[in-house]
């Protein structure tokens, strides 16, 4: 049988949602009736559903699935994943890159589970700040590590679209704990995730 990807949504959560939702465009002067806007308010239902999936979602829990014991101590970095994330104050995405890096302290996870903690996180309602530092405190508690650095790159359509419309400005945040406190563990660690492998 081939793969087929299967999107499963609460039924009763959608339809309170499309209620709502259909209430808003109202309120904004839409005709929800008209062909473009009848199936709107089920679009954003789900929509909603799937943006903030990472409420369901143990963190610790996945990167306990894929822990292996290995005897080593140097730095492991996944660099610019990818993140889609809304802003809590204004419910406007905010688009960017994680890049972190731990240092084993007798565990590893799989590459694919730091990602998948960045999609926990991110998939909630969020400020960057605080997006930061429970990806670093999920990968602390999980693996137990002798350092962690986590940093966030992005552009917030708050900032954008609305407010002081700044096209161009970025907002980059970090968090260490353990050795990365150390200048030169996180020396090497910004170095790695500035250099671009041929």
């Amino acid at each position: 049988m081939a793969y087929k990807k299967i999107e499963q949504y609460d039924e009763d959560v959608t339809q309170a949602l499309m209620v709502n939702y259909k209430n808003v465009l109202g309120l904004l002067g839409e005709d929800t009736e008209r062909e473009g806007l009848v199936k709107t308010p089920e679009r954003i239902a789900k929509a909603m559903q799937f943006i903030t999936q990472g409420y369901s979602l143990n963190a610790v829990d996945i990167l306990n699935s894929a822990k292996f014991h290995e005897n080593i101590s140097e730095m492991v970095v996944v660099k610019d994943i990818e993140l889609y994330s809304m802003c809590e104050h204004h419910m406007l995405p905010f688009i960017g890159k994680a890049h972190i890096a731990y240092i084993p302290n007798g565990w590893i996870t799989g590459l694919s589970k730091i990602a998948r903690v960045v999609d926990v996180y991110s998939r909630r309602l969020q400020v960057q700040e605080r997006l930061t530092t429970q990806i670093l405190d999920a990968i602390k508690e999980a693996l137990n590590p002798l350092g962690v650095g986590v940093v966030i790159e992005a552009k917030h359509l708050c900032m954008m679209m609305r407010g002081v419309q700044k096209q161009n400005s970025a907002t980059t945040t970090s968090a260490f704990y353990g050795e990365f406190h150390k200048h030169s563990t996180r020396s090497e660690f910004m170095r790695l995730i500035g250099t671009h492998l041929s």
